[in-house]
């Protein structure tokens, strides 16, 4: 009767484990869905619950292990063995929604991050440190979701501004220092500046233009895309803003 009373506490309090390590993830996982990032709901849920599975495993077992009489060997663990590995496995999962854009731009590092903050709260709740995950949880969603705006609108000038990728196709060379004229007047500081060699398409011969950006929030990405187009000698623009 013992044994299964034990049992059933246990089991129980596994369960309440689990629990917790799944509804703290989809708190994070709800965070990326509403941004439409790769890692939402049920990734972080996925990554939390089994790293809190796993970790109960090596914690449990470091006690269940006892030593062996018959040849005097005394059997020790780590009981965070286990967890440690579950941190260095869930690195890959982290690489691959890192993306690299051209040669300038990365996104995806708060998205890795994230998953390996699920996999820490599932260790977290698992070790039996609820508040501290629970914290955590607070802090990250703080630091993602309250500070960045307050920084934009107060912070210094350059956290103000927005970053974006033109490509853009004029027709001769002259019209090359015409649009970068033309984008220093709008108040648009030229981060970086690529210009392919003339390419002949459809019996017209034209420059491209790769142009990363920066400028004020306020400015629309309709009015940039208009104030480009009206340049002389622009024939196409494609606008891509970097987040």
């Amino acid at each position: 009767m013992e044994f299964f009373s034990s049992f059933e506490v246990s089991s129980f309090e596994t369960f309440i484990k689990l629990a917790i390590a799944a509804v703290l993830s989809l708190v994070i996982g709800l965070e990326r869905e509403l941004k439409r990032k790769p890692v939402g709901l049920k990734t972080s849920m996925v990554i939390a619950t089994f790293s809190c599975l796993l970790t109960i495993i090596s914690i449990e077992s470091a006690y269940i292990a006892e030593p062996s009489s018959n040849e005097g060997v005394n059997i020790t663990m780590d009981p965070l063995r286990l967890a440690a590995q579950i941190v260095s496995g869930i690195g890959f999962l982290g690489a691959g929604v890192i993306l690299k854009r051209g040669n300038d731009s990365i996104s995806g590092l708060t998205t890795a991050a994230m998953i390996w903050g699920s996999g820490g709260i599932g260790i977290a709740v698992a070790a039996g440190f609820y508040i501290e995950a629970v914290t955590a949880v607070l802090l990250v969603l703080v630091g993602i979701e309250v500070i960045p705006p307050l920084l934009f609108h107060f912070g210094p000038k350059r956290l103000r501004q927005v970053e974006a990728k033109l490509t853009v196709y004029v027709t001769e060379e002259l019209a090359i220092s015409e649009v970068m004229e033309e984008l220093k007047q709008g108040g648009i500081i030229i981060e970086n500046l690529s210009i392919l060699h003339p390419e002949h398409n459809n019996g017209t011969w034209y420059y491209k233009l790769s142009i990363r950006v920066t400028y004020a929030q306020g400015k629309e990405t309709i009015e940039l895309y208009r104030e480009v187009s009206s340049i002389n000698g622009v024939k196409q623009v494609d606008v891509e803003m970097i987040t």
